[in-house]
């Protein structure tokens, strides 16, 4: 530090700190006012992309669920045949001809 900035700065035990000497001022209240206008317009982004959430309801999610398990159904009845005929020693699809 410089000699000259030493005796320029008051002591911080020379300043009595109470209400009227601490206080946010105007620039704490504008800053209050921004975070509180930005809080708002998040909100309201939010808002419209939840809108467009496109969740899938209790029915749908039941109807694919059985689709997949009649799908996995033909899947292991065809490759039963497909043994089957293996098996018998049929070079086709098993229809016995």
């Amino acid at each position: 530090m410089s000699p000259l900035a030493v005796p320029l700065a008051p002591p911080l035990a020379a300043l009595p700190l109470n209400d009227d000497t601490v206080s946010p001022g105007m620039l704490g209240f504008g800053v209050f006012v921004v975070l509180a206008v930005a809080t708002v317009f998040l909100f309201r982004s939010m808002g419209k992309q939840l809108k467009k959430i496109q969740a899938p309801r209790e029915a749908d999610l039941r109807q694919q669920e059985w689709e997949r398990a009649e799908a996995a159904k033909a899947a292991a009845g065809k490759a039963a045949k497909i043994d089957d005929a293996a098996k018998n020693g049929g070079a086709g699809d098993g229809d016995g001809a």
